[in-house]
């Protein structure tokens, strides 16, 4: 699977039909998690923010009391009451690894199916991801799922407060395969590579199961982002062969300066200030991390695993890229996903070419219009004609009575 270098400044080697280019970044710092939603690039409504993970002496996170009243900016940007109207993910279930997806969740009632304890989801931020994924939309209520129709299947690979472990995430990702799942999101980002993971992600591949992850680890909550500018690594399991890398940004398509980067993003899609459910209640919270973006483009996997379900998993990756809107790392559109015919394939692009964008080319009317033209002109000479050779019949006897002199007044 293609990798697009980033950095400031910087490109990697370039891999067998891939164009790495460099991540331009954004020069003004911003905080790491704002608590301001945005819509159309302008401040809406204050809500909470959704915590990563909770401090060992904290409480559970309560539930919002204020709902989204305008459609976020990232609905905006993924053209989603577009994509609804061909897909809307049925049929499809997406697994999430994370810190649990809460069964009471109202927008979820009925589509979440919890492996072990994590229909319990003390932190919120495993709801909120499968929010973003599968919410479904209440009416008076501006925000919901890129896929509301699709299942979600739950998984915890943290401990109760939210903290990751790599061999929690590795039995995560087997345990959503083997429940089912076509899409696997993934939230934990791990600076070390691990051969469990690594395990894991094939045992994906083999079942036919897209894995998307987060590129980068989410930010600290709360914190503002430091003027050093980091140096772009690997995290795991974002980086193995075969997962979709998903880099977060922002309403402007860039993200903070000291924001951590990694080597390799195969996407971009909205991760910095936006809004999402809980696990309690029917109110709203802000967060900002790639593993939002990463639960961006997992939805939008599934809306293309239900339009298009003989796609393979590593079809509907290459679909997802070559469809995103060209960036210097290509931003996801999860309308043109479902809603562009792939080349040579017919709609559903089952011939393992990558689907893009096909141009309408009306038929080619050269020759026939020059064929026409040839006629028309015929037809005026041969018109031609007929009148000279009528005037000639009326004009040369009278000459010749004349003596071919000029007729008098």
């Amino acid at each position: 699977m293609s990798r697009l270098a980033q950095g400031p400044r910087r490109t990697a080697a370039r891999r067998p039909g891939t164009v790495l280019l460099p991540l331009a970044l954004t020069a003004t710092a911003v905080l790491a998690v704002p608590s301001v939603a945005v819509a159309d690039g302008r401040p809406t409504v204050r809500l909470p923010v959704m915590a990563a993970r909770l401090a060992q002496d904290a409480t559970c996170t309560k539930q919002s009391t204020t709902t989204a009243t305008t459609m976020p900016w990232e609905h905006q940007s993924l053209e989603l009451p577009r994509a609804a109207r061909i897909s809307q993910g049925a049929g499809v279930k997406v697994g999430v690894v994370d810190t649990g997806v809460s069964t009471g969740a109202p927008t979820l009632a009925g589509r979440v199916k919890a492996l072990g304890p994590a229909g319990d989801d003390c932190v919120g931020h495993g709801t909120f991801v499968a929010g973003l994924i599968a919410a479904a939309p209440v009416k008076g209520v501006a925000f919901h799922g890129v896929a509301p129709r699709a299942g979600i299947v739950a998984v915890r690979g943290t401990d109760r407060r939210g903290v990751p472990s790599a061999a929690g995430v590795a039995a995560g990702i087997r345990g959503a395969v083997d429940a089912g799942a076509r899409v696997v999101e993934v939230s934990a980002a791990f600076a070390t590579r691990s051969p469990r993971l690594d395990d894991a992600v094939s045992y994906a591949t083999r079942h036919d199961v897209l894995v998307v992850a987060a590129a980068v680890p989410d930010p600290p909550s709360g914190t503002a982002a430091a003027s050093a500018t980091p140096v772009p690594r690997d995290y795991w399991p974002a980086a193995a062969p075969g997962v979709l890398s998903v880099l977060d940004v922002d309403v402007r398509g860039g993200r903070p300066q000291a924001a951590p980067l990694p080597v390799h993003a195969d996407l971009a899609a909205p991760g910095d200030g936006v809004v999402g459910i809980g696990p309690r209640g029917s109110g709203h919270f802000v967060g900002s991390g790639a593993s939002f973006a990463a639960a961006y483009t997992a939805g939008a996997a599934a809306l293309v695993r239900s339009a298009f379900p003989d796609l393979s998993a590593a079809q509907v990756a290459r679909r997802l890229t070559a469809t995103a809107y060209p960036d210097v790392v290509p931003r996801l559109d999860a309308y043109a996903a479902v809603a562009s015919v792939a080349d040579g394939t017919g709609a559903g692009g089952t011939s393992g070419t990558a689907a893009r964008a096909v141009p309408v080319r009306l038929p080619d009317r050269t020759r026939e219009a020059g064929a026409t033209r040839t006629a028309l002109l015929v037809s005026a000479c041969g018109a031609g004609v007929v009148l000279l050779a009528g005037w000639a019949a009326l004009a040369v006897p009278r000459g010749r009575a004349r003596g071919w002199r000029p007729a008098r007044r």
